[in-house]
């Protein structure tokens, strides 16, 4: 489970997930917009790479409004949840989207957005708050790009900077494997009850195939739609765990789109599956932990098993690598021992 943009405003929503997440033994990935550090007096600090300095689509962010995201990061991380970036601007389209960005310009813009989460003490004057408990040098591993867009140009950014994964794509439910050096934790299509198509684990696409762009659409189908998406990603987990195993990459936003009613499916799911045996609700990082850690011949048979798809011999031969033995009692089994 992961959070796009990943700051705490009036809707309180950053510091709710967080209690879901520690009630139900999950970390996620908190995707953090630089310019939630940075307030709204010193926007010109900000020089976005095709734009004027002092732009951004997303805006900038008040004290009381830093003070309460820099409170739920710290708490956030000291419970074991990652902090990633979702960058600065949020710029999309074209006229000087992230789509149309240079390696050299996404450098720029990561570097920004570093630089914004190291200096919010100073650039609010609240030079006795507590700082944040990591170093963003160190802690920043991972992204998602605004709109799913630049991916190449930042993969190659990243990787150059030590980053070690990408989740700005769409996959099927398929094991991840690896894009120009960085894991490729890509959110993935899922089935859509009532479609023939299926649909992306993410409440912005669930959201533009229900109401479309209106953000509030029909209040008699809310809930309806919010059942939609849980029941959505509830299948395509089943499905991962009655088949292949590959890890189901969801993200999100803070948002109170439709009611609110994607945020309440999102909980539900948690609820629902992080309390199941063999099953860890995880951070990106702890997954490219995993992944790394893994022997990689494995990792390839993993990715060769399709969507659904359960090993025909089941999981200990095809892990082990060798053939499963007969069952007893059929011919050439081996003598059972009285």
């Amino acid at each position: 489970f992961s959070w796009d943009g990943a700051g705490e405003d009036s809707q309180r929503l950053f510091s709710h997930f967080r209690k879901v997440a520690k009630d139900n033994n999950a970390t996620m990935t908190y995707f953090l917009s630089g310019v939630y550090l940075l307030p709204e007096h010193k926007r010109d600090l900000y020089k976005p790479p095709q734009h004027s300095p002092g732009r951004s689509d997303i805006g900038f962010n008040d004290e009381q409004g830093i003070a309460d995201t820099v409170k739920q990061l710290r708490q956030a991380w000291l419970e074991g949840n990652e902090v990633g970036t979702h960058f600065n601007g949020h710029f999309c389209g074209k006229g000087g989207g992230v789509g149309e960005w240079s390696v050299e310009e996404w450098k720029e813009e990561i570097a920004q957005a570093k630089q914004f989460v190291k200096t919010w003490k100073t650039n609010t004057g609240m030079a006795k708050a507590a700082p944040l408990p990591f170093d963003y040098d160190k802690e920043l591993i991972g992204a998602r790009t605004p709109c799913l867009e630049g991916q190449e140009n930042f993969r190659k950014a990243g990787r150059e900077l030590g980053f070690r994964y990408d989740t700005s794509g769409v996959n099927n439910q398929v094991w991840p494997g690896k894009k120009e050096g960085l894991w490729d934790l890509s959110m993935q299509l899922v089935p859509f009850p009532g479609h023939s198509f299926e649909q992306l684990t993410m409440d912005y696409n669930f959201m533009v195939n229900q109401s479309g762009t209106a953000t509030q659409g029909d209040p008699a189908k809310h809930e309806y739609w919010g059942d939609q998406m849980r029941d959505g990603l509830l299948r395509g987990f089943q499905r991962a765990y009655d088949g292949n195993r590959a890890p189901l990459i969801i993200g999100n936003h803070f948002e109170s789109w439709n009611g609110g009613t994607y945020m309440r499916a999102i909980e539900e799911v948690v609820e629902n599956v992080c309390t199941k045996e063999e099953v860890r609700c995880v951070s990106f990082r702890q997954l490219a932990d995993w992944l790394d850690a893994q022997d990689p011949q494995t990792l390839a048979k993993l990715r060769g098993l399709g969507v659904g798809e359960a090993p025909k011999q089941g999981w200990a031969s095809f892990l082990s690598g060798s053939p499963a033995p007969a069952p007893k009692g059929v011919p050439g089994a081996p003598a059972v021992k009285r």
